[in-house]
């Protein structure tokens, strides 16, 4: 940002009263903007560009456990086999948690 350094310099107590006065505009700026909205009501009002999908539902396939798989005792994340880092008292961790 450039400098005017042929501008009449001010003193510390103008400085400090334009400073006040700045600061109580932009205060009073600020809150003016403030709105209070409920998220879940403003929420309610997004529609999906498409279709209505409010009657949808959501299915999912459990499939059973395959045997080169193990559930990690720590991350409880499914993994394969050669992810397998060691086995404490029964439990399986896998590398990344070791």
């Amino acid at each position: 940002m450039a400098t005017d350094y042929d501008a009449p310099r001010k003193s510390d107590e103008e400085m400090s009263e334009d400073s006040l006065e700045e600061l109580k505009s932009r205060r009073n700026d600020k809150q003016s903007g403030q709105v209070d909205e409920d998220e879940v009501e403003a929420a309610e009002a997004f529609e999906l560009p498409g279709a209505d999908l409010s009657h949808e539902e959501l299915t999912v396939r459990v499939l059973p456990r395959q045997a080169d798989e193990f559930t990690c005792a720590s991350c409880f994340l499914v993994k394969h086999r050669s992810q397998l880092a060691e086995t404490r008292g029964g439990l399986d961790y896998c590398v990344d948690c070791v």
